[in-house]
């Protein structure tokens, strides 16, 4: 289906035209009928080659201007209406501002009445005044009269090109309906119609209506029941679960989650000098704003109340006291920084004015260094393939990067400081480098992963600090150094010392005279074991990490089963060191102790 609104200054002929398009009267109210002017949005529809029409039928009186652009609002397409007898008039010039803030590309200009005055000075005058817009000036133009039927088979060709030409909305976008109209059917409850612009509304949906949950009991279109409906539609939901009285023109229905309820929000502007309040008008929404210019295309617009926005989106700022469309706006942020301190706003002012409205992932995410990904697609923006993912968190790789070497700092400043603790709390971490979730420390510490073969790693080589490789660790809830980065130099120097005795004689674990000589003390030998440089095999029992592992490869070398003395003796150790390491590996899997105390290594280790 598609949909088009009439536009047009009072009195010219549109919804004649609709009428005479359709077969239909788009006039509901008999006021409107009697005094032949419309005053509130009208419906019609029509088969044209190119499929199911639908028009809104807008008022183009002044004073109904709300009215009007409620229903241009959510509209991809327009029917502009200018009267040969008439030309070009005031509303025909806001109506057209209206269009061009809102950036409507796609119409049709149709001088009605051709009938009753020559048609060309008007038609000249409409297109050189639409050249100068977003609908340009290549759209169809032609002369028609409602009354004799002369051009309606050349109009309806035109709209058929136009609307063929149109973007086709994607059917998994999330729903967002702006309301025109809400009502009460005896037996059904409550009815809200507008305009569907993208997405798919399915009966049975559950969607939330200005932030009360609903749920889809029926769908209409086009006066058919129907089960499921694709965007652009003009769309009739009957909802369980609100009254009537909770609902009205401007409201949304939306997919929940799908979208930011903002009240602040900064937007590009086409007009500087701005009065300070003004009146947002979004789909069917019209609320009141106070505007904050920033710079002169970008402005920070505060809402009297929240609506269902995404960056992109295009609204428009009008002066009701002065009768005129004050600014087209674009959203460049649903969610921006509060503007305290001194200088805030000239720094905001120099950030926007290098922002484009184009949602872009990878650009807001270094802007924000961090944010959820949830977060992220409810402002309208697809999450970048680069990032850094940790839960629900997205983080920037070069804040990652950042985060990750100012980790390695802390670490280091926290051993220096507390020598024999065990490492630094992750509480503690995420403080000190400000995350804003804990989990986004794991993800730093698994950013030292080597990349694939030819892929860029998150950090370059000669970024990377003495030392700074995939050394850190979680223990417990604490960050450490895997292999004794972060202890204090001298216990650092016993280790490498025990490393050294250990080079021939893995499994040969050093005496205590021994440890002794190089001041690894029970505190000391703790502190290497928590900071993964030795492996405490009992007490006073200390080898070189992964020895447990070495010792069972060694053993599945010897015939099956096989005593303590075959391995003490393959070993090349002592039964002092061979009586705990051969516990050890029984507690770790690696072997299993028969009833003669022989010992038989466990299937699939070696």
């Amino acid at each position: 289906m598609y949909v088009v609104a009439t536009a047009g200054h009072v009195d010219h002929g549109k919804s004649a035209l609709v009428r005479a398009l359709t077969g239909m009267e788009p006039d509901r109210w008999a006021e409107e009928k009697r005094r032949g002017m419309t005053l509130d949005l009208g419906f019609a529809w029509a088969r044209l080659p190119v499929g199911e029409v639908a028009f809104v039928d807008v008022p183009g009186h002044e004073r109904f201007v709300p009215t009007m652009l409620a229903g241009i609002g959510p509209v991809p397409a327009v029917l502009f209406v200018v009267a040969a007898d008439g030309g070009w008039m005031p509303q025909s010039t806001e109506h057209l501002d209206a269009l061009d803030a809102l950036g409507v590309r796609h119409g049709v200009l149709a001088v009605t009445r051709s009938d009753l005055a020559d048609p060309g000075p008007a038609l000249a005058a409409a297109r050189e005044r639409l050249a100068r817009t977003s609908l340009g000036g290549a759209l169809p133009a032609l002369a028609v009269s409602a009354a004799t039927g002369a051009g309606l088979d050349e109009l309806r060709a035109a709209l058929d090109g136009m609307l063929a030409a149109l973007p086709v909305p994607a059917a998994d976008e999330p729903v967002r309906l702006w309301v025109d109209r809400a009502f009460t059917i005896r037996g059904s409850g409550t009815v809200v119609t507008g305009t569907l612009g993208a997405g798919t509304l399915r009966v049975g949906d559950e969607l939330s209506l200005d932030g009360t949950p609903v749920a889809v009991r029926g769908l209409q279109s086009l006066e058919r029941s129907v089960s499921a409906i694709v965007g652009t539609a003009r769309v009739a939901v009957n909802l369980r679960g609100l009254p009537v009285s909770a609902v009205g023109r401007g409201a949304a229905l939306v997919t929940p989650g799908a979208w930011t309820f903002a009240s602040v929000l900064d937007v590009a502007v086409t007009a500087a000098d701005l009065p300070a309040e003004l009146t947002l008008h979004a789909g069917s929404a019209a609320v009141p704003a106070r505007v904050r210019q920033l710079g002169d295309a970008a402005a920070r617009l505060t809402l009297r109340r929240p609506l269902p926005l995404h960056v992109g989106d295009r609204m428009l700022l009008r002066d009701p006291g002065r009768h005129a469309v004050a600014a087209g706006v674009r959203v460049l942020d649903v969610d921006p920084p509060p503007l305290r301190r001194r200088g805030a706003a000239a720094d905001r002012a120099k950030l926007l004015a290098g922002i484009d409205a184009k949602p872009d992932g990878a650009a807001e995410l270094a802007r924000r260094g961090s944010i959820q990904a949830s977060r992220l697609r409810a402002m309208g923006v697809p999450a970048p393939p680069a990032a850094v993912r940790a839960g629900d968190w997205l983080v920037d790789p070069d804040q990652a990067a950042r985060w990750r070497a100012a980790l390695v700092r802390a670490v280091a400043e926290h051993a220096a400081a507390h020598p024999l603790e065990h490492g630094l709390p992750v509480e503690a971490a995420r403080q000190r480098l400000g995350l804003p979730d804990a989990r986004i420390i794991a993800a730093l510490l698994a950013l030292r992963a080597e990349p694939a073969p030819g892929a860029p790693g998150p950090v370059s080589s000669a970024e990377r600090a003495p030392g700074d490789g995939a050394e850190l660790v979680l223990r417990d809830g604490r960050i450490v150094g895997a292999a004794g980065v972060g202890l204090p130099a001298e216990i650092r120097a016993g280790v490498e010392a025990v490393r050294a005795d250990l080079a021939g004689t893995p499994f040969l674990a050093p005496e205590a005279y021994r440890l002794a000589e190089l001041d690894l003390g029970r505190r000391e030998l703790a502190a290497a074991v928590r900071a993964g440089a030795l492996l405490r095999v009992a007490d006073g029992i200390y080898l070189l990490p992964g020895a447990d592992d070495a010792a069972a490869a060694v053993l599945a070398g010897l015939p099956q089963p096989f005593t303590l003395s075959e391995a003490r003796r393959a070993l090349g150790t002592t039964r002092r060191v061979a009586v705990p390491l051969l516990e050890l590996l029984d507690a770790r899997g690696h072997t299993r102790r028969g009833p003669d105390d022989r010992r038989t290594i466990v299937a699939g280790q070696d």
